[in-house]
Formats: C-alpha cells, sequence, structure tokens
C-alpha cells in the first residue's frame, strides 16, 4: 500500500493529513487491485511542505494532505437582500482593483531580477536534464509486462526488454488530442484488457478518467469528467469517485461488458468526510473509505461479487483511524485504536470484524513515524522514520518474526515502487534527499536482506554533510532539525541559510531530491528543515501536539529552531532566510511578526495567512472539514482568541519585518487570494509606517513582493512553470543576502 497524495492510499491516511494538497506525487499507493502509479510532470520546488504533492484527501481515513485546502471563490452564494449584493459587488471591485495594483508592481518590480532569474534558470536546466532519467516515473512490474510514462505517453514492454528501449506506445496525450494536461494516474485491470488514466491540467482541481481498450490497436472506450480515485472490481468492472468543489462523497460503479451501464453505489453525508476507494494488494476486496481527518469508516466490496451492496468493517467512531488490507480471508488493519494512539497493525476474521474481534499483531515503538506499509502473501514491510532515521520492519506471517533493517544514513525520503502482484519475492523502492538523487534499492524476502541495485545512476552526493540536531524548544520538548551543507564550507557563520518549515495536518516537510537544493549546496548555501510539532515526523501524537489550541507550540519550535542553528554557528539572522508554502505560511508569517529580527528574507508558495477570517467563512466549501486542524471560531470564543493571537494577518504592526516575496495563484481554490492581498496590503502598510517612524535611524524598508500568477494553481504546475517559480524565488533571495557578499552570480 502506499501513500501519496494523488490517488487514495495509505501514505495519506498514515500522514493523517488535511484535505487539501498541492503537486501530485510520483509515490504510488496503496493498490492491489491492479497496478497503480501516480504521473505527473517533473517539477522543483523550492518551497516543499509536506512530502509529496497534491492531490485532494486520498487516503483512508484520517486526512489527506499538504496544503491549504480553502476554496478563494468567495461570494458564490446569493444573498437574499439587496444590499449584500451591493456589498458583493463592492468587494469584488476592490478585489480587482488590488489586483490590478499588485501586478503593475510586480511588473514594474521584475526586471531588478530578470539577468539573475536567467543565470538560476540555465543552471537548473542543465541539473534536471543530468538527473532526469534518475527520478522517472514508477514502473508498473505486471507479470512479465511493464508499464511505464514519459513525457505524456504510457508504455508497454516486456521485463526483459525495458531497459533495452523495446517498448510499444498505449496512450498519448498529444494524439488523442489532450492538450495542456499530465497523467496523474494509471490503473491496469486484471487481465490487462483495459487501462484507466486520469489527466489533470495544472489549471484545474478536477481530473478525466479515459479507459482505454488494450489490444493490438489500443482505442478509448469511454471518457468519465470530474473523477477522483478509481479501481477495477473485476476485469471489466471500474469502481470511481467523483468530485465537485474539491469534495467527493460520491462511488460508482460503471460495467464494461455487452450489458454497459453505471449506478451510485455509495453516498457520504457528513460534510467532514471525503471517500476514496482502492484495492486490498490481493484483489479480494475493494474497499470504499470515507475519512475526516480524525475518524474513518470502510466499506468492503467482494471483488468475487461485485454487484452485491458493500459491508460495513467498522462504523465510524470518533477519534479512530482505520486501514484495511486482506490476506488468507483474514482483515489486516492498520489502525490508532487503542493505547497509545498511534498506527498499530491489527488483524481480525471477515465475518467478525468489528473493533472488538481486532487483534494486535504489531505495535510501534514510541515517537515512529509509519510512512508506508506494503502488504505481501507471507509478509508486510514497515516504512518507518524515527529520530530522523529511515529504516525498515519486515513482519513475517509465517515466523512472527520481526526484523529491522536501517537504512543510509543520508536517505530522508523513500519512493515504494508498484507491485501488482502480492505474491512477489522482492521489494523494491527507491531513497533520496534534498541534495541526492533516488537511487534504487530492493528488499528480498528470499535472501532476507537488503540490495542496493545496479542500474545506471548518478553517485551519491559526497561532497555535501547531514548533520541531525535537536532543539529545545519554551517548553523543553527537542525538535528535530535536518541540515545539509557543502564539506567544502569554511565559516559557516558566513554562509547563507535556507530555512523550511511546515507544522500541520500530520504531514512531514517534503524531502525527496530537488535540483535547486543541490544547487544551493554546490553554491555555498546551508539548508535547514525543521520539523516543528504539527508536522508528521515523530508520529501522530506530534501533529495533535500542534494543532487546534497547540498551534502556537509550532511556532515556538520554529524559534527554537532558528536559534539553535545561529548558536551553532551555521549562519546568523542577517543571512538567513525562511521558506514556507500554504499552511506552513501561518508559522513563517507568525514568526515575521513576533521575531522579524531572526531572519533576512522570506518566500512563501500560496500562504495561508488570514486564518481567522477564512475559518469564519462557512460557504467556504472546506471550511468545515478543517475545524479538526485549526479549531471553531464561530462557535468557541476560546478558540477565535487563540486564532487570533498567532494569525498572520491579525499580528501585523508597524515594525522592521524581512524582505518577503509571495508567489500566489488566481485559480487556486485552496488559499483564498483575497486573503493574500489583503496580507501583503498591510504588511507593506505596516514595513513603510516604520520606516517614516525611523528614517534618521537609517532602517532599510524591506521588499514586500507579490507575484499573482494567472496560470498554476494549488495543486499542480508545470516543470516550466515551477522553473520559473524557483528561479524567481532564488533570484530574491540571492539579492536580499547580497549586500553581505552571498552573490550567485559571483559563482
Amino acid at each position: 500500500m502506499k501513500i501519496m497524495m494523488s490517488c487514495a492510499g495509505l501514505r495519506n491516511l498514515l500522514q493523517g493529513l488535511s484535505f487539501s494538497v498541492k503537486h501530485y506525487s510520483n509515490m504510488n499507493h496503496l493498490q492491489i487491485m491492479c497496478p497503480c502509479s501516480t504521473i505527473k510532470a517533473k517539477k522543483c520546488h523550492i518551497l516543499d511542505c509536506s512530502g509529496s504533492a497534491c492531490t485532494h484527501r486520498t487516503v483512508p481515513p484520517g486526512s489527506i494532505q499538504p496544503w491549504r485546502c480553502f476554496s478563494c471563490k468567495e461570494g458564490t452564494r446569493i444573498p437574499s437582500k439587496r444590499k449584500q449584493n451591493t456589498s458583493i459587488v463592492t468587494s469584488e471591485l476592490w478585489h480587482k482593483n488590488l489586483l490590478k495594483s499588485e501586478q503593475e508592481i510586480w511588473n514594474s518590480i521584475s526586471p531588478t531580477y530578470k539577468s539573475m532569474t536567467k543565470r538560476i534558470k540555465e543552471k537548473l536546466e542543465e541539473l534536471h536534464s543530468k538527473y532526469t532519467f534518475n527520478s522517472g516515473s514508477p514502473r508498473i512490474r505486471f507479470g512479465e509486462n511493464v508499464y511505464f510514462e514519459e513525457n505524456g505517453c504510457i508504455f508497454l514492454s516486456k521485463a526483459d526488454d525495458v531497459d533495452e528501449g523495446n517498448a510499444d506506445i498505449l496512450f498519448s496525450t498529444n494524439d488523442l488530442g489532450f492538450s495542456d494536461v499530465f497523467i496523474q494516474r494509471i490503473r491496469i485491470s486484471p487481465d490487462q484488457r483495459y487501462m484507466a488514466i486520469s489527466l489533470k491540467s495544472e489549471n484545474s482541481e478536477e481530473a478525466t478518467c479515459v479507459i482505454m481498450k488494450l489490444g493490438h490497436f489500443p482505442v478509448v472506450e469511454k471518457v468519465i469528467p470530474s473523477v477522483f480515485s478509481f479501481e477495477w472490481a473485476t476485469n471489466d468492472v471500474l469502481y470511481y469517485t467523483s468530485q465537485k468543489n474539491l469534495k467527493c462523497q460520491n462511488v460508482f460503479m460503471t460495467t464494461f461488458t455487452y450489458q454497459k451501464h453505471t449506478k451510485l453505489v455509495y453516498t457520504e453525508q457528513d460534510a467532514r468526510f471525503f471517500v476514496d476507494i482502492y484495492c486490498t494488494k490481493d484483489r479480494r476486496f475493494l474497499t470504499i473509505n470515507s475519512n475526516s481527518k480524525t475518524t474513518s469508516e470502510v466499506w468492503l466490496v467482494d471483488c468475487r461479487h461485485p454487484f452485491e451492496l458493500p459491508a460495513l468493517v467498522q462504523p465510524r467512531t470518533k477519534g479512530v483511524i482505520y486501514h484495511i488490507e486482506h490476506r488468507n480471508d483474514e482483515l489486516y488493519i492498520l489502525t490508532t485504536y487503542g493505547e497509545p494512539a498511534e498506527y498499530k497493525l491489527m488483524k481480525a476474521p471477515i465475518a467478525s470484524s468489528g473493533k472488538e474481534n481486532w487483534q494486535l499483531v504489531h505495535a510501534l515503538e514510541k515517537k515512529t513515524k509509519l510512512v508506508d506499509f506494503e502488504m505481501f502473501s507471507d509478509d508486510c514491510i514497515m516504512f518507518l522514520k524515527n529520530a530522523g532515521h529511515l529504516y525498515l520492519n519486515v513482519i513475517s506471517f509465517v515466523s512472527h518474526a520481526v526484523q529491522s533493517i536501517k537504512l543510509p544514513t543520508w536517505a530522508c525520503e523513500f519512493e515504494l515502487e508498484c507491485h501488482p502482484e502480492h505474491t512477489t519475492s522482492t521489494c523494491y523502492f527507491q531513497l533520496s534527499s534534498p541534495v541526492h538523487p533516488p537511487k534504487h534499492f530492493a528488499y528480498s524476502f528470499k535472501e532476507n536482506n537488503l540490495i542496493e541495485q545496479a542500474v545506471q545512476e548518478v553517485p551519491i552526493i559526497t561532497n555535501c554533510h547531514t548533520t541531525r540536531l535537536l532543539a529545545k524548544s519554551k517548553d523543553e520538548t527537542l525538535v528535530p532539525i535536518t541540515v545539509f551543507h557543502n564539506m567544502n564550507s569554511k565559516e559557516l557563520h558566513r554562509k547563507p541559510l535556507l530555512v523550511h518549515v511546515y507544522g500541520a495536518y500530520g504531514i512531514d516537510l517534503n524531502m525527496s531530491f530537488k535540483e535547486e537544493k543541490l544547487m544551493l549546496i554546490e553554491e555555498g548555501w546551508i539548508l535547514a528543515y525543521c520539523h516543528v510539532r504539527g508536522g508528521g515526523e515523530l508520529g501522530l501524537s506530534w501533529h495533535k501536539d500542534g494543532c487546534q489550541l497547540n498551534k502556537l507550540k509550532g511556532l515556538h519550535d520554529l524559534r527554537a529552531c532558528i536559534t539553535l542553528l545561529h548558536k551553532l554557528g551555521f549562519s546568523q539572522p542577517k543571512h538567513t532566510a525562511l521558506a514556507a508554502a500554504s499552511a506552513g505560511g501561518v508559522l513563517a508569517g507568525a514568526l515575521c511578526n513576533t521575531e522579524p529580527d531572526l531572519i533576512r528574507a522570506v518566500v512563501l508558495q500560496a500562504p495561508f495567512v488570514d486564518v481567522l477570517n477564512t475559518m469564519m467563512k462557512t460557504h467556504l466549501p472546506l471550511t468545515i472539514e478543517e475545524q479538526e486542524e485549526w479549531g471553531n471560531p464561530l462557535e468557541d470564543e476560546k478558540c477565535m482568541k487563540y486564532i487570533k493571537s498567532y494569525c498572520p494577518y491579525q499580528n501585523i504592526k508597524p515594525q522592521c519585518y524581512p524582505s518577503v516575496f509571495i508567489t500566489a495563484y488566481e485559480n487556486d481554490q485552496r488559499i483564498p487570494l483575497t486573503g493574500v492581498l489583503r496580507y501583503v496590503q498591510k504588511l507593506r502598510e505596516a514595513a513603510l509606517e516604520h520606516a517614516g517612524r525611523t528614517r534618521e535611524k537609517g532602517n532599510r524598508i524591506p521588499n514586500i513582493i507579490l507575484d499573482v500568477q494567472t496560470s498554476g494553481s494549488h495543486c499542480d504546475s508545470s516543470w516550466e512553470h515551477s522553473l520559473n517559480e524557483v528561479a524567481r524565488h532564488l533570484a530574491f533571495l540571492n539579492k536580499e543576502l547580497e549586500e553581505e557578499g552571498h552573490q550567485y552570480h559571483s559563482k
């Protein structure tokens, strides 16, 4: 089972995320019914928040993704009073004028960064071409056949010929007239006669599912709009969920026999829950997963009898998340049920699946994060994080033995490859870090050992040093930090430092390979990843200790991390920059208000900076779901006051702020653009007011820049679009720090 952000999968479940996302991840996920793969255009992001990238909630229980999820389409309800209509028209006019003003400001400032942006783009393109072959889409192994995607095409090859370049093309987005889209997800029917593909553009949250009938001449069998997740129940029966206004609440079944028909199978009535589907690894059951951020419920469709009504596993119980696998007529359950409230593996008979019959199989150690889980016929593998290190727990269902295998110390991210056949004797995966390209590994159940695969790869970077630190927060909680720097760098206190933070939805910071991170290391930068509370690096309790009325703990953690870095000689405030995206903007913006002297510059991507006003608007499609992360200020005065105490927008005041560069998207349905516009306007006014008061003291005036993109969205950007964003961010940071002698072009 795999965890990911673009399809339904365990990883999202385990992250305990939110129903928001940004970027479809390359990771595959819990798929058993048929091979699957999530594929996207290559990207490179300086601002990563969570492992992966974005789709809407895909997971079974829990939530899903790391990015902020409110719709920006305000005023969509038609008020009944004329006065309210006038108010909306006035608000829209204000929004339009302010947006136009910001675009004019950006157009006048952008030439300042043009030459440096060009040089950075050239360097990133060079690195991208160098490492592209090393980070391609995961292959789908299906018997003797291997399916894979490249450049908008899906290929089929024999396992022995896949590395020889011998492959048949099954699907091409261009040839079939699908322009400006990327392949998000693939499902092959068990007999390999049909292939279902989801296509998505970067300007829309909704995907289109195309079903191909395979053969000597593959043809399009059916096109289904607005689809989120889909799985084959049998050779010719497909189940799928429909997506509307960022919500998935309906499950449909469609058949491809001579009696073709489509019917509604399941409807979720609770607005807090999001529905997705996937198949168990042995293809015995298709599961309908209805999840809020804290509670889940699973229904089973027997793939041997796909037309029968789904059967409930365990009625939803507040605070209990669970996810189902199957083996030898028993259900294997990953769940938070019982103490401690962390994930544990349990099992129960199919006929008696209620939680009173769940028996413990394996429990994780304290402060251990379950990142991924893969089921096989006689074994299962848990991919784990503990104290910043990655390792595997291999559990034998035959001998009941548990083997723990520590992975290379440089590794920060897993990437599990697709294993549609649960009887395989080998588990394939990739390891990477922000500065180390993906490297292929395999675990052999027969040999009982870890194998580093000898394939053509770029060698592991040897001139980068990885350090893991613990910062003591305000309440003396130890907060992990991962630091990367060039081993040849001298006088680290004079080097530029880029700090990354997220801290929400139980999501880990994204620490997969990015070309721009490697470039920064080569240029002498220090990279620091602060794993603050609210994220998921130390398990579910780490998230719980940083959400709702504990959100300020994440801010205290961030402050402690940056302070420790400076104390240990990793740069200093005037050389320090902070990067965050989406919900990470809450902590980044709060730090700018409370500790502006700790950092010199900030880059934010689609940041959530107006928490209070957004959470007060229940007409936004995802506000109710978000209450489990931020609280309900409409009904709880204590919650309202608490949000107001840290909300970036609410706490702006005249002082010397760091320079800020914000990228936002006109079509972003998750972060209200109105809130970002309001934030930038208020921040700029406060900075100018302070400068006017202290002009005689020679204080600098920070640059407050907003770049509103007309294309792209909160969830997806093309490689080219993403490249331009990253280059602009780095050009801004270099220019802000160039007074201290850290110029990109000095290299």
